[in-house]
């Protein structure tokens, strides 16, 4: 346990404390006080971790690189969204070509293709050979 819960441990016992000697008539403002403990508690860790951060970024941008793109996907998404694809291909299908016959079924399975393909390329944005263009600043340098 670290000295903030300690700390915040004896600020519930305290009013705790209070509730017991005071009676029930106040507890409703010992409360309101202690929460508002907590939320200036909450409040300055969040600011602390948005400074924090902030100061991260500012320190990548000043060194001139690139900000790290988290990343967006992993194989196990990719391979649960073939298989969910797969799975709701077969109703699909059916529907599509019950009611629209063969023009139904291609129309269906032109949609399936499309979403897979949308998915493929929002994953890995080489897939088709694009490629990111250097800025101006890169261009300087590869000579």
């Amino acid at each position: 346990m670290d000295a903030r819960d300690a700390e915040l441990k004896k600020e519930l016992n305290a009013t705790l404390q209070a509730r017991r000697e005071l009676g029930e008539e106040y507890e409703s403002a010992l409360v309101d006080s202690f929460l508002e403990k907590v939320d200036q508690r909450i409040d300055g860790a969040v600011e602390r971790r948005v400074r924090r951060q902030l100061a991260e970024q500012q320190m990548v941008v000043a060194r001139g690189a690139r900000a790290p793109k988290p990343p967006t996907d992993s194989w196990g998404e990719r391979f649960g969204f073939g298989i969910v694809s797969l799975v709701l291909a077969i109703p699909l299908s059916a529907i599509g070509g019950g009611i629209g016959h063969l023009a139904g079924l291609f129309i269906t399975w032109a949609g399936i293709v499309g979403v897979n393909a949308f998915q493929a390329v929002r994953a890995n944005a080489d897939l088709f050979g694009r490629r990111r263009r250097p800025a101006k600043d890169e261009d300087r340098w590869q000579d």
